[in-house]
């Protein structure tokens, strides 16, 4: 086994273990044992877990990190991918944001590589360099806080109690003096749970780059 077992293999399975019990789970001797491996095997890998979580996040956002700059679509496409292609990330796997946010992103070739991307984008849109690197770090908030938001409650709770939840919060809201919350009683179902996470991704990315294109436009 210690011959076959690779940088890859050890990430993965740490992915698989930080996406159902969460990042803190995730140690060296826990994936050891679960290799079949001493940890002394991994540490020919990954010296530690802050290593390992280098690998994990270059892992995972390799899967849309540009190989080469000789895209020559619009900017706005490939900006939309961009932001698609991270709140995607965050959406398939609830580790996402924790790797993302406790790792040194600077170490991280994938990431570094996504990150020039997204300042490059912003620079042919016409941005300062200034501006370019706001719209860098607001265009990977806006992905976490879209991707976390529980449009619907599969991660925790079973279907009926997802459904359960949602009715109660929605006769909550319907039970509100429509006098003084017109809008909130009016708009009760689709604000607890009748938007599809579909159309909660897709209108949010259209949110950022709507926002984005209107600056450049100004430009």
């Amino acid at each position: 086994m210690m011959g076959k077992l690779s940088a890859t293999a050890i990430v993965e399975r740490a992915l698989e273990i930080g996406d159902t019990e969460g990042l803190d789970a995730v140690t060296i001797r826990r994936l050891a044992t679960d290799l079949g491996v001493t940890p002394m095997a991994l540490y020919w890998h990954f010296k530690n877990k802050e290593q390992l979580v280098v690998g994990l996040a270059d892992h995972l956002i390799a899967g849309f990190a540009p190989e080469s700059d000789d895209d020559d679509r619009p900017w706005r496409e490939r900006m939309r991918d961009l932001i698609e292609g991270l709140v995607r990330l965050l959406r398939t796997h609830p580790c996402a944001k924790s790797v993302l946010e406790q790792v040194d992103q600077v170490a991280v070739p994938s990431f570094l590589a996504v990150w020039d991307l997204a300042l490059g984008l912003a620079r042919r849109a016409g941005f300062d360099t200034e501006q370019s690197c706001l719209i860098s770090k607001y265009i990977l908030q806006s992905a976490i806080a879209i991707a976390d938001a529980p449009v619907h409650y599969s991660a925790r709770y079973t279907p009926e109690e997802a459904a359960e939840i949602v009715r109660r919060k929605r006769v909550t809201l319907q039970s509100l003096p429509a006098d003084r919350y017109p809008y909130l009683v009016e708009m009760a179902a689709p604000m607890v749970g009748g938007i599809s996470r579909e159309t909660y991704d897709t209108f949010g990315v259209d949110l950022i780059l709507s926002g984005i294109e209107s600056l450049a436009a100004r430009r």
